[in-house]
């Protein structure tokens, strides 16, 4: 299974070739722009070239994407210094990693929303993380550095933003695009379709549309499914080839994934100085099983192979409706944008092995499996209005407000078929005769549902002055607030037939808990100053801070469980646990965990050589990370969580270059290093307890 280092040191290299010299295409608030091999972005809110933003940024254009086939976001990143993508497969959760600043590899990689939270994803305008297909793209721009300044969406490492092609009014066209290729350890070959289309209505009125069909076979196998889960000996004996046929399957290429997606938007500019842009944005994924290589289990399965005992499907759909309207004032551009959004995922993985370590009674029944069935919903609404300065003068300026507001809801299944009777059989009954002994239909064992709301603002701004043609300085600022509202409930309930699991519409209408209530505020600041030696070399200095929100883990609290009984759960403030042994007495909180924030120190250097033949750029930098929130689990029943550490930090430097030795030859490559660690040590950050350790019950 792919790993990612998260504090420790990496470095990466990265160099292509092409045998065509690569012509990035990028989008003023007007229309494309380009010169040469320059690439003309927006993300400082005001269109320039990447060589005279003062800020490290990278970008990627029509033509280039097109021309180096790259599908998806984790393609362009892997030509990024400093920015990388765990590729975890099409089951979401990929966490993005800036400059070491991530710490999410130890979760399962489900219901993974985020990208780790360590950068805001915008779709256009509108800040949504959705992993979209590079499809009718008009470039994609990738900020390393907090930008909570520049964007409304707060951002703790950087940003990364998705600029689709937007409607044209000067000619209808219709494109087709179609694409086959094969995994060397796959069995089929995989395809990916689709097309675009624009429509000139009128000389201010336009649509433009695509719709794209991906079917990717995958290429990790299933060896070890088991045929029927609470009949089928998981482990059976491997020397003897008949046992293995009778009780477990296999399944070749499980990791596939089918995938639709597709936009419509519409363009009006009843005006030359007003441009409304409505986009309708639908993605739907069928992912097979999870992308995970079981090589150095105990079952040695080799290569592309995974270990797990049932099917892992997943669906995930997101849709976005966005509004994005801009106004020349004069003086000033102002932008409205407006968007709607909603993520659905529904997906099943296989909890043996975590159960089996648990150290209660699952390990005595010999054919016991179990997998888990997560459903979730998110609903967003996000409005950001920006004002930016356009006049000819040595000020500049940017001024915005934010607003989000982002409901959650969810439910957990853990499934034990075949466990209940065998207990009831075999085990003493102290336990189970509190629920009456009885055996449940649907083998539920856990069931968790949780639901959470959070309402965001934000005022953010920039103030610039030239203080000679060659000398710049910025300013920036940031006053956000926010508060969170969750609501956590767990049941066991394999040995009670009463308990009826909610739906997630009745979950939703279940109040919150006042105890997991949280909110914060606070200010972010930046500063950045730029010096042009001559004309084809730059140097910047970057000062700048980031924050991420915290939340609620959706556990509940350990005080809700009797002893004698499983204990899934988190400790509350002061709860005293013993890492270690007795001897060792510690608290944390495992119910939530806090914001965590970063300053981020930066010299850059960005330079044209060789005619402009060479662009060479550089970066060293140094990180504080306060706070920083680290993927965990609970001290009673391993229950991922996460965690604040009390500090850490993260130094490296970062080198990108792009040659054109010929007008139809290009050369790109880029190098990183980075050093991150912990400042202070976490106590049972990552830990398997056992009973005379597990300060709540003491299993069964």
């Amino acid at each position: 299974m792919a790993k990612s280092l998260l504090l420790g040191s990496a470095s990466a290299a990265v160099l292509a070739t092409t045998a065509l010299s690569v012509t990035a295409y990028a989008q003023d608030s007007e229309d494309a722009v380009s010169n040469g091999d320059t690439i003309v972005v927006t993300a400082t809110r005001r269109a320039e070239t990447v060589q005279d933003i003062p800020i490290n940024i990278a970008a990627v254009g029509a033509e280039q994407i097109e021309e180096q086939g790259f599908d998806e976001l984790d393609d362009f990143l892997a030509y990024v210094p400093g920015i990388n993508i765990v590729d975890r497969g099409g089951r979401q959760g990929n966490p993005i990693i800036v400059r070491g600043i991530n710490a999410d590899p130890l979760g399962s990689g489900d219901g993974n929303n985020d990208g780790g939270g360590t950068v805001a994803t915008y779709v256009g305008e509108i800040p949504v993380y959705i992993d979209l297909k590079l499809n009718d793209m008009e470039r994609v721009e990738v900020l390393l550095g907090p930008q909570g300044t520049l964007y409304g969406a707060g951002t703790l490492g950087g940003a990364i933003r998705y600029i689709p092609k937007r409607p044209d009014f000067e000619t209808d066209s219709l494109s087709v695009r179609a694409e086959a290729y094969q995994y060397s350890e796959a069995d089929d070959i995989s395809t990916d379709f689709g097309f675009t289309f624009n429509k000139t209505i009128s000389d201010t009125f336009a649509i433009r549309g695509s719709l794209d069909m991906r079917n990717d076979s995958g290429f990790i196998d299933q060896n070890f499914l088991v045929r029927e889960i609470g009949v089928s000996d998981p482990d059976p004996d491997f020397t003897d080839p008949a046992a293995v046929a009778a009780n477990l399957r296999s399944a070749k290429d499980v990791d596939s994934e089918d995938t639709i997606s597709g936009r419509i938007a519409a363009r009006w500019m009843p005006t030359d100085w007003v441009d409304a842009n409505l986009t309708y944005y639908y993605q739907q994924a069928d992912i097979g099983g999870r992308t995970i290589n079981s090589s150095q289990s105990n079952l040695a399965t080799g290569d592309y192979v995974s270990a797990t005992r049932v099917p892992e499907p997943n669906e995930i759909t997101n849709e976005l409706l966005a509004l994005e309207v801009v106004a020349d004032l004069g003086f000033a551009e102002l932008t409205s944008a407006t968007g709607i959004s909603k993520f659905e995922d529904d997906g099943q993985r296989d909890q043996t092995d975590l159960l089996i370590t648990l150290q209660y009674s699952y390990d005595l029944f010999p054919t016991f499996t179990s997998f888990t069935r997560e459903i979730g919903e998110e609903e967003r609404l996000n409005q950001e209005i920006r004002l930016v300065s356009t006049t000819d003068s040595r000020f500049n300026w940017i001024v915005g407000a934010f607003y989000n507001k982002l409901e959650t809801v969810g439910s957990s299944s853990e499934f034990t078929p075949g466990y209940d009777t065998f207990a009831l059989a075999n085990i003493d009954d102290f336990f189970f005769d509190d629920f009456g002994g009885i055996e449940r239909a649907d083998d539920l064992e856990y069931f968790a549902q949780s639901r959470s709301e959070t309402i965001e603002t934000a005022f953010f701004g920039e103030f610039g002055f030239d203080i000679t043609d060659r000398w710049d300085v910025v300013i920036g600022g940031r006053i956000y607030d926010y508060e969170i509202k969750s609501f956590v409930q767990t049941d066991l309930p394999l040995f009670n037939a009463d308990f009826v699991p909610l739906s997630l519409g009745e979950i939703r209408n279940q109040p919150f808990n006042p105890d997991l209530t949280d909110s914060d505020d606070g200010t972010l600041f930046k500063f950045n100053t730029s010096y042009d030696i001559n004309d084809d070399t730059l140097v910047y200095l970057t000062i700048s801070e980031g924050f991420r929100l915290g939340d609620s883990n959706g556990r509940a609290e350990c005080e809700d469980f009797d002893t004698g009984q499983q204990t899934l759960c988190a400790l509350a403030p002061g709860q005293e646990f013993t890492p270690g042994g007795p001897e060792n007495v510690s608290t944390r909180d495992e119910r939530r965990f806090g914001p965590d924030t970063t300053t981020n120190y930066e010299i850059g250097v960005k330079s044209v050589l060789a005619d402009g033949a060479l662009t060479l750029n550089g970066a060293v930098y140094f990180i504080e990370w306060t706070d920083p929130q680290l993927s965990s689990a609970t001290v009673n029943g391993n229950l991922p969580i996460t965690v604040n550490a009390d500090g850490a930090e993260s130094k490296g430097f970062e080198v990108s270059a792009n040659w054109n030795p010929t007008d139809r030859w290009n050369i790109r490559g880029s190098y990183s290093h980075v050093e991150s660690e912990l400042t202070e040590p976490v106590p049972a950050l990552v830990r398997f307890f056992d009973n005379d350790t597990r300060p709540f019950g003491t299993g069964f």
